[in-house]
C-alpha cells in the first residue's frame, strides 16, 4: 500500500491510497467492488462481468472517507513492448460527483504511470459522453467509437 498526498484541499478528510489487490483488507476490497458494481452494473443498467480478471495485475487508487470507499480507479501495466499502460474502472460515488474528485484521481494515475512506465503511452476506453472530460486532461481520440456491453465508448490515449 502506498499513501498518496491528499489531492483536494477542500476535503481534508479524504485519504488516497494505491493498493495491489493482495494488499487490500477484505472489507476495503468488498467496498471497492460494491462501489463499482453499484455504478457500472446497477446505475448504468448494464449486466456484464465486472470481475474480469484484470484486477489481479492492476494497481488500484482508492479514495476513502473514514471507512468508506468514495471513489476508485485501476491502472493496468503494459503487457509486452508494444502494449500501453491503461486506466480503467474510474468510479465516483454519486454523493461525491461534481467536486473534482475524478479529475484529481485520473491526474494522479497519469502522474504515477509516467513514473512507473515512462516509455509507454497511456490509454483508456472512455464512455463516449465523457470524451470532453478526458480531452481536457490531455487524452486524444485514437480510434472509432464502439459498443462495450451496450454502452458507447471511444478509445483514447496520451
Amino acid at each position: 500500500m502506498k499513501y498518496v498526498k491528499q489531492k483536494l484541499k477542500d476535503y481534508p478528510d479524504l485519504h488516497w491510497h494505491w493498493y495491489r489487490l493482495e494488499e487490500m483488507k477484505p472489507l476495503v476490497l468488498y467496498d471497492m467492488l460494491a462501489l463499482r458494481e453499484a455504478i457500472f452494473v446497477v446505475e448504468q443498467s448494464c449486466a456484464y462481468l465486472e470481475l474480469d480478471g484484470l484486477d489481479k495485475t492492476a494497481e488500484h487508487l482508492l479514495v476513502t472517507r473514514g471507512e468508506t470507499v468514495v471513489s476508485c480507479l485501476r491502472v493496468l501495466p503494459p503487457e509486452g513492448e508494444t502494449d500501453h499502460a491503461r486506466i480503467g474502472r474510474v468510479a465516483v460515488s454519486s454523493e461525491w460527483r461534481k467536486r473534482g474528485l475524478a479529475r484529481s484521481m485520473v491526474q494522479s494515475a497519469i502522474d504515477k504511470m509516467r513514473l512507473d512506465y515512462p516509455s509507454s503511452d497511456i490509454c483508456l476506453d472512455a464512455q463516449t459522453y465523457l470524451q470532453g472530460f478526458y480531452l481536457s486532461l490531455g487524452f486524444q481520440v485514437c480510434g472509432d467509437e464502439f459498443l462495450e456491453d451496450g454502452i458507447p465508448h471511444i478509445p483514447m490515449q496520451m
